[in-house]
């Protein structure tokens, strides 16, 4: 039970649960019209496995491969460091799901979902990042080209450390990121879903 539905019971009657809790599916789908809660997720399933997406007020903050990062451990970190009021309300990511949705179907090559950076770490974390998402669906870049790209053509490890903690995969495609000569390097879904990734957008002989 939420602490909005144990709000909601200690004034509706208590023989009628179900009335509980349209009331507070209603309080909550307004609170998050309105802009008021500050985090909502959802668990949506993928050909890779269930994903956590969560939003902030600002854009998708976190799309999280569930197999490999437990829903709790995520929740428990953007808690840490964006907000404790964090809502699970599907409907409110309509558009991220639908368009993953699409993109793993093959109707679409870009996405046109506003991103929060929040939980990207330090200045050149951002401009990895920043120019991986110019990598377009069907190309690649090395790690080289991108550590080059940020503006530390040296910082080739530090720009694969940038990666390995994208907070927004496959939207943000770090996937497209190989090592020079074409080996995949790592990928925070694992080999295997890079491997999927790639061969969508026309990479089979990886």
């Amino acid at each position: 039970m939420t602490k909005l539905e144990d709000i909601l019971r200690r004034t509706a009657p208590p023989s009628d649960p179900e009335a509980v809790r349209a009331l507070s599916l209603h309080a909550t789908q307004a609170a998050v019209a309105a802009g008021a809660v500050p985090i909502t997720f959802a668990l949506t399933p993928s050909p890779l496995g269930e994903l956590l997406v969560a939003g902030s007020r600002h854009g998708i903050v976190r799309i999280a491969y569930t197999r490999f990062t437990p829903a709790d451990d995520v929740l428990t970190l953007l808690a840490e460091r964006i907000s404790p009021a964090i809502v699970e309300t599907p409907s409110g990511l309509d558009q991220a799901r639908r368009e993953l949705d699409e993109y793993f179907a093959g109707d679409r090559t870009t996405f046109d979902l506003p991103l929060d950076l929040a939980l990207v770490r330090g200045p050149f974390g951002r401009r990895v990042l920043e120019q991986t998402s110019r990598i377009a669906f069907g190309d690649a870049a090395s790690y080289a080209q991108i550590a080059a790209r940020a503006g530390s053509p040296r910082a080739v490890r530090a720009a694969g450390n940038a990666l390995g903690a994208n907070p927004i995969p496959i939207v943000i495609p770090c996937h497209r990121v190989l090592r020079t000569g074409g080996g995949l390097g790592g990928y925070t879904g694992g080999l295997d879903a890079k491997r999927r990734l790639l061969a969508l957008e026309g990479h089979d002989e990886l």
